[in-house]
């Protein structure tokens, strides 16, 4: 009886949250069938790990620790690019992410051509996860964090003026 409620207790904070695991796979990947791909490898991850999880910290915090450790493991081991530049743009394919417009697209783009980690401090600043919170899910320190970032927009801007 107790692994029924822990399943759909699984289920449903997956189900709040599977939003956070399509943006990942929306960044991480450039075809749909790996898309697909890194969400099941993400959900087997969470779902192996949620026994552990303690509350320590929100829900959606662990979980985006979880998925984006899955998808900056997977990606070392998959991806064929070395360069973060060479990434063809990602096509809008998520059904979730396809009514976006035009400039949010624009800014995905340019947020995939970033190296691993700064998409996942960005996606997590766009998320409006506070300084502390990214720190916590990537194991960085604040100070850290708050370098990283002004970095991170600089090279956002530069990529979104040299695409106009």
């Amino acid at each position: 009886m107790r692994d029924s409620k822990l399943e759909r207790e699984f289920l449903d904070l997956v189900q709040e949250y599977q939003s956070i695991i399509h943006k990942i796979c929306f960044l991480y990947c450039n075809r749909k069938t790996d898309k697909e791909d890194l969400y099941q490898e993400i959900l087997l991850q969470l779902w192996r790990s949620f026994p552990s999880f303690s509350g320590r910290s929100a829900f959606s915090t662990w979980m985006y620790r979880v998925a984006l450790n899955t998808a900056i493991s997977r990606t070392r081991k998959f991806w064929l690019f070395t360069d973060a530049g060479n990434l063809p743009d990602i096509p809008c394919e998520n059904e979730n992410l396809a009514d976006l417009s035009e400039e949010v697209k624009l800014l995905y783009r340019a947020i995939s051509k970033l190296a691993k980690v700064d998409k996942a401090i960005i996606l997590l600043w766009l998320e409006e996860k506070s300084y502390e919170e990214i720190a916590e899910t990537i194991g960085i320190t604040v100070k850290n964090v708050s370098v990283k970032l002004v970095r991170i927009k600089t090279k956002l801007s530069q990529f979104l003026k040299n695409s106009q």
